[in-house]
């Protein structure tokens, strides 16, 4: 039980929905910021305004998947409040507050480090992302039915990069009947491809391995298929982008050349946003159960 915590859950979308009843099940003390447009009303749970919350009693901050923008505005679905979280909130809350938020950048780093509080990215673990790679794979899956007009089965299709995404990517579309190749740097990358029945090819060399996909399914954060690269791809390859913001795709170039290509990160959330909630709400319950216990331990 977590009936000691003091939590704030700031601005998010329908996951933090699912965060926000695991939380109050297990009794924490709740401020809901950027959910006053929210009909559902949650036992323990009270909706404020930012400049509302008891800041010195605060145990956690719980910030929707991107944490901020680079202006340190928070995302608001159920609210049209402008949110803005900064140094100086930060430094409010007691030394052992602990910010957490699916990934981070500039702005939100820099925050935390300017207030010397703790930022756990739970995207970074592998169990959440692990977990997230399910509804990531199924939402792929849609978006090539819908993008193409032949069948998974009997085509051809990379998949860049040997994640924790891309393993659970090119495995699914070659159970679904699909000629997988997939590009890797590392050479137990390529052994471990091998191994799982597909196609392995250095991402050093994939210029000469685009010329006859059908689907082109990138996970690498890096700029991978560059101009270059688009231009060797058949015209009516699809390119479906998981990376994370900006993705790993001249998309410029790939408009101007007539090549589909789709930016999808954060596919759990909009295919699944229920399940993908719980995949964090469970996960972040199990770290602050952790975090309370350790605690009854130091003061014993």
């Amino acid at each position: 039980m977590l009936t000691e915590l003091n939590i704030a859950v700031i601005g998010g979308d329908a996951r933090q929905l699912e965060v926000i009843r695991k939380l109050t099940e297990l009794d924490a003390k709740l401020f809901l910021v950027g959910f006053d447009q929210l009909d559902h009303g949650f036992a323990g749970a009270n909706k404020v305004k930012l400049d509302e919350i008891p800041l010195e009693q605060l145990d956690a901050i719980i910030l929707p998947v991107p944490g901020t923008d680079l202006n340190g505005n928070v995302e608001t679905v159920f609210s049209n409040e402008t949110v803005l979280l900064t140094d100086e909130v930060l430094l409010k809350t007691p030394e052992h507050c602990v910010i957490y938020s699916g990934i981070t950048n500039d702005y939100l780093s820099k925050i935390v480090d300017k207030a010397n509080r703790k930022l756990v990215q739970l995207f970074e673990r592998d169990d959440v992302a692990i977990y997230n790679s399910i509804p990531t794979v199924e939402g792929t899956i849609m978006m090539v039915i819908q993008h193409t007009d032949i069948t998974i089965h009997g085509s051809t299709i990379a998949v860049l990069g040997l994640g924790r995404v891309g393993m659970s990517v090119a495995r699914t579309f070659a159970a679904l009947g699909a000629k997988v190749k997939v590009g890797a740097r590392k050479t137990a990358d390529l052994a471990r491809i091998t191994e799982m029945g597909l196609q392995p090819f250095l991402l050093k060399d994939i210029e000469e391995e685009v010329t006859d996909l059908h689907v082109c399914i990138n996970t690498i954060p890096h700029m991978i298929l560059t101009a270059k690269v688009i231009s060797r791809m058949p015209a009516n390859t699809l390119i479906v982008d998981l990376a994370s913001k900006p993705g790993g795709t001249d998309f410029r170039y790939a408009e101007k050349r007539g090549v589909k290509a789709l930016l999808a990160p954060g596919l759990p959330g909009i295919v699944a946003p229920r399940t993908a909630g719980q995949i964090i709400a469970n996960v972040l319950s199990q770290i602050l159960v952790e975090v309370l216990e350790k605690r009854k331990e130091s003061s014993s």
